[in-house]
């Protein structure tokens, strides 16, 4: 957003997030399971993997393909796929697919080797292996300090919503709810600062023969109550569920869904720019995914450290280059030190070379099913979310001169 906005004296912004069952989020936890399967059997696995998924009245379809190195077996691929349905709870065509019956085509080849060639070249003088980005392109890393993990209160709500949804339909408080389902909420902001939830959108997959009426007061009651904060409500505030009246037909019978199709419900809400590459399906060879995680990682340390309150940063690669093309970055005049000082100390305190963001972050392992729903962002889970420390906000506050931050949650 531009400082425009942060001097805007009312402004509406709205973000959206979706549910686990939702057609899209189910071909991105597809395909990152099968890249966790890899990265279990081999850290240095090559993956790029796609998956879509499409249901009619009569059948039940799911595509895996892609470029992965060294393969797994196709029977393997067909088992992930059938688990992760099962987990996100189609198990009967009805819901929307059938784990048990779904037609499961793998078209996989090894990864090109003109990329490998790119990714993995040997240094011979120095004796070490030097990773170059997997692909060209840019990234965008953001934090703000709205809320205590640090994310824009809007999809911040917007994934608890969704997350609620799958919480109270699993536990069986609301045994009716079906897989699929959205959320959107909208913030109003003065200056700069949220004050309140002006809309809540929420929309739920349900079993037929149920009532508009029961559907709204359960998910206000135990959806949006217990996920808004009552001092972001008030008397304007308005309530939007299930606005069409009925969402029996959802899943991929309702609509067809294809892996990186979901980035803003996946980055920040629209409140940042994106770069434009998705995440799922790709190992951490893959800048559009470790690029985009070591941004936030910058980013979140630069406003845990008390260097801005809104932070926004851009990567940009070069495929087979290690270190970036260039670094960029926006305070939004919300900044507390000189903008050249944040600069110096980003240079000196991150390596933001593919191998450095590997190794910092740790990314090859098998963690990223869990990222593929509800934003991979702003998310707790220690270090399932390696991202999300702030290891070095109280190193980045001393370089500054600042004092020392007070004691961020761990997330």
């Amino acid at each position: 957003m531009s400082t425009t906005f942060m001097r805007s004296p009312r402004l509406l912004f709205t973000s959206e997030s979706v549910t686990e069952g939702h057609p899209d989020k189910v071909c991105d936890q597809i395909s990152d399971a099968i890249l966790d399967l890899c990265l279990s059997r081999d850290r240095m696995s090559r993956v790029a993997c796609e998956s879509s998924v499409k249901s009619s009245p009569d059948w039940d379809w799911v595509a895996v393909y892609g470029e992965i190195t060294p393969l797994p077996a196709e029977r393997e691929i067909r088992a992930v796929v059938r688990q992760v349905l099962t987990d996100i709870g189609y198990t009967r065509h009805e819901l929307g697919a059938s784990a048990p019956e779904a037609q499961i085509e793998v078209r996989l080849t090894g990864q090109s080797a003109d990329i490998d060639l790119g990714v993995s070249q040997r240094v011979v003088q120095a004796k070490e292996r030097k990773v170059g980005a997997g692909d060209q392109g840019m990234m965008i890393g953001f934090a703000c300090n709205e809320t205590p993990e640090f994310m824009p209160l809007s999809i911040a709500y917007a994934h608890d919503l969704c997350r609620r949804l799958a919480e109270v339909r699993k536990s069986g408080l609301l045994p009716y709810l079906r897989p699929d389902g959205k959320s959107q909420v909208t913030v109003e902001y003065c200056e700069g600062k949220p004050v309140r939830v002006d809309t809540v959108v929420v929309s739920t997959q349900h079993d037929d023969g149920i009532s508009q009426a029961q559907i709204s007061a359960d998910i206000r009651a135990h959806v949006i109550d217990v996920i808004i904060d009552p001092k972001h409500l008030d008397e304007g505030t308005k309530y939007h569920i299930n606005p069409t009246g009925n969402f029996v037909i959802g899943g991929p019978l309702g609509d067809s869904g294809l892996t990186g199709r979901k980035i803003i419900v996946d980055s920040y809400g629209g409140v940042a720019r994106h770069g434009g590459g998705a995440f799922s399906g790709k190992d951490p060879t893959k800048v559009d995914r470790s690029g985009a995680y070591a941004a936030r990682y910058v980013a979140k340390n630069v406003v845990a450290a008390g260097l801005a309150d809104r932070f926004e940063v851009q990567l940009a690669y070069a495929i087979g280059v290690a270190d970036p093309v260039s670094i960029s970055f926006e305070t939004f005049g919300t900044e507390h030190v000189d903008e050249e000082v944040i600069e110096g100390l980003i240079r000196r305190h991150f390596n933001l070379t593919p191998a450095g963001i590997i190794e910092t972050l740790d990314l090859r392992r098998p963690i990223y099913r869990k990222t593929a729903a509800y934003g991979h962002f702003g998310r707790r889970g220690g270090d399932d979310f390696p991202w999300e420390r702030t290891d070095l906000a109280a190193t980045l506050a001393a370089g500054a001169g600042l004092p020392a931050p007070a004691a961020v949650p761990s997330h």
